[in-house]
């Protein structure tokens, strides 16, 4: 893979509406992740940063806004692209997180297929899983709510969209 290449990879990202790319080379592999979320994913009273003519910056890490100070309903975890969820590893595994487990920040809640690219939708800080709003196999859209979580140690829940 050269420059050039991931350059181009870059370049094709900027120009299309998903938020995640993953591409394997001759046993290298380079994920490419965009940010920030759209204004409509954002946390209630919050300002959506202002508008520039430069693309949005590309990073390996999915930033989550800054939680309110005043204690919100449960966390939605949302979809960050149009694609088929997977709630499962594979068909004879159990699901990656069931209704009401503790999950630590990073872990694998579902995996969203877009495109032939599988993309991991983790939890960006530790909670237990409320409620599960899709069913495996379904079409969801970028946006769409897929997991309510509540707050580790059952305080006030943050808005956490992913």
């Amino acid at each position: 893979m050269d420059l050039q290449q991931i350059k181009a990879l870059i370049d094709a990202l900027t120009a299309s509406d998903l938020s995640e790319l993953e591409y394997q080379h001759d046993g290298s592999t380079l994920r490419l992740v965009k940010n920030p979320a759209p204004a409509d994913l954002r946390a209630p009273g919050l300002q959506a940063p202002p508008v520039s003519a430069q693309p949005a910056p590309l990073t390996g890490v999915v930033a989550a806004p800054a939680a309110t100070a005043a204690p919100v309903a449960p966390a939605e975890i949302c979809s960050p692209v149009y694609g088929v969820v997977h709630l499962r590893p594979s068909p004879a595994e159990p699901p990656f997180v069931a209704v009401g487990e503790a999950v630590a920040a990073g872990r694998t809640l579902c995996v969203i297929e877009a495109m032939k690219v599988f993309n991991e939708v983790r939890a960006e800080r530790a909670a237990t899983v409320a409620t599960v709003l899709v069913e495996s196999g379904q079409e969801v859209e970028s946006g769409q709510p897929l997991f309510r979580l509540t707050e580790a140690g059952g305080g006030a829940a943050k808005e956490n969209h992913v």
